[in-house]
């Protein structure tokens, strides 16, 4: 486990543990860049009957966001099915199965499907941006959480890591660029919009 989730995994674990038995669902909301999935997998590898659930596999389809002319806009909060994943959520406090669609970033789509929650699966640790995001359909999320946790860093921090992320995925300077002025549009919003969270992690 690195340095930084060392440091930060310990009042998430105290929280966990003090919940009462049964499943119990963790939003772990935050700005693109600010360490939501490494936190969520690293987590999950240490807490006993736990999953990681991704937001981001409820991404609209490239040639739907075409046609409303959000493209380039992708990673907003208009550009997801905001209303099916309040659905998904909703049937984990009913259902001991659910299967969800997970995001290939490397293909840039969601795969129908993917990802499966069972009913050996007591925490489920939610990932994404807009959890707790203070805008219609979004904001009925926060209720059905047990906690809610905000991962966040300075904007110049999360640049840093952004640039890092595209460059690695292979894309040109230009392409960085582009996805850099979206990302940070997206984690404004994030920062500025999002509803108070029970836990407030810093990196």
């Amino acid at each position: 486990m690195s340095l930084w989730t060392q440091a930060i995994a310990g009042p998430l674990a105290a929280a966990v543990a003090a919940m009462p038995p049964g499943r119990r669902l963790v939003a772990l909301a935050g700005p693109p860049g600010a360490g939501k999935s490494t936190l969520a997998a690293e987590a999950a590898a240490v807490l006993p009957g736990a999953t990681v659930l991704p937001m981001d596999g409820y991404h609209l389809d490239d040639a739907i966001l075409a046609e409303r002319g959000i493209l380039h806009r992708k990673g907003s909060p208009e550009s997801f099915d905001a209303a099916g994943f309040l659905s998904l959520v909703r049937r984990l406090r009913d259902e001991a199965e659910v299967f969800h669609p997970v995001f290939d970033r490397t293909r840039e789509q969601s795969i129908a499907g993917a990802g499966r929650v069972g009913p050996e699966h007591r925490l489920v640790l939610v990932e994404g941006n807009y959890l707790l995001l203070d805008r219609p359909i979004w904001r009925e999320l926060g209720p059905l959480f047990d906690l809610t946790v905000m991962v966040a860093a300075p904007l110049d921090e999360l640049s840093r890591r952004l640039r890092e992320r595209w460059q690695q995925l292979g894309k040109d300077q230009a392409a960085v660029a582009r996805h850099l002025d979206n990302d940070l549009a997206n984690a404004r919003a994030v920062l500025a919009e999002s509803l108070p969270a029970r836990l407030t992690l810093s990196a």
